[in-house]
């Protein structure tokens, strides 16, 4: 489905039947044990984490969750993640170094929470802070985009050792409306956006950004999810077991300089 456009794949990503990060975690991984709360303010739902198991190896896994229904969206925030959420995450990050567990991540979030008691306490600094630990623990890190990946909100759990991306997601720093209506004063006009924004799993992929593609059944993943499931999963034990060949100062050099690539791209 490579030939459809930019928008396309955005509105693929977004559609509510699309499969969320606890269908993929109950197709992918054994004996799923799910934590909750920051220890500081709340349990924020639109991040579920825990620890699991994949073939035998021990692992911690963290997803942004959705909803299929409305209900269920209110439950979840719509996937918009408050910085209680971020702080969750990063308690299991930690837990997940203490324990030498590798960390899965599966990104799916329109962007961070804008609202106004996000911002009281700390959304920018929450954010900011993953991004410093993930750049710097100490066990091999992978990461999923399975839908939509937008912002700050979405790269709060994106910097890993591998980075993936199903073939309908999209992954940028806003979305193609919040673009156009910026550059074009346009919202109307997200479709040029979106082409130009260069957001599509195949546009990451050319530019060195992500490190694979996991197909899609035609019409989108929803339309096949245990196939879709068992390519995540046949892709995490390879890449763990590559990076589980590699010593922990090596691949702390790997992240950082695979994160200075992507920043120096133009």
């Amino acid at each position: 489905m490579s030939n459809i456009s930019a928008m396309d794949k955005v509105q693929l990503a977004r559609k509510a039947e699309r499969p969320k990060s606890l269908d993929y975690i109950n197709l992918i991984f054994d004996d799923f044990i799910e934590l909750h709360g920051d220890r500081c303010f709340s349990d924020d739902k639109s991040i579920v984490a825990g620890i699991a198991s994949i073939n035998k190896t021990s692992v911690t896994v963290i997803g942004q969750q959705k909803g299929k229904t409305t209900t269920e969206n209110l439950e979840r925030n719509f996937g918009m993640t408050n910085p209680d959420g971020y702080r969750k995450a990063l308690r299991l990050m930690k837990q997940a170094e203490k324990f030498s567990r590798p960390i899965i991540t599966f990104i799916d979030t329109p962007g961070a929470y804008p609202g106004i008691g996000a911002e009281e306490r700390g959304q920018g600094e929450a954010i900011a802070k993953n991004l410093l630990e993930m750049s710097r623990l100490e066990v091999p890190i992978i990461c999923i985009v399975i839908g939509e990946g937008s912002s700050g909100g979405a790269l709060a759990l994106g910097v890993g050792d591998r980075i993936v991306m199903l073939e309908n997601a999209v992954y940028s720093i806003l979305s193609p409306e919040g673009f156009a209506s910026i550059l074009y004063k346009d919202a109307s006009k997200a479709p040029e956006a979106a082409e130009k924004m260069r957001i599509t799993a195949h546009d990451l992929k050319d530019m060195n950004i992500i490190d694979k593609i996991i197909k899609e059944p035609d019409g989108g993943a929803q339309n096949d999810v245990s196939k879709v499931a068992n390519s995540i999963k046949k892709y995490i034990i390879d890449a763990l077991k590559d990076l589980s060949k590699t010593s922990t100062k090596t691949l702390l050099k790997e992240r950082y300089n695979k994160f200075r690539a992507i920043g120096n791209l133009k």
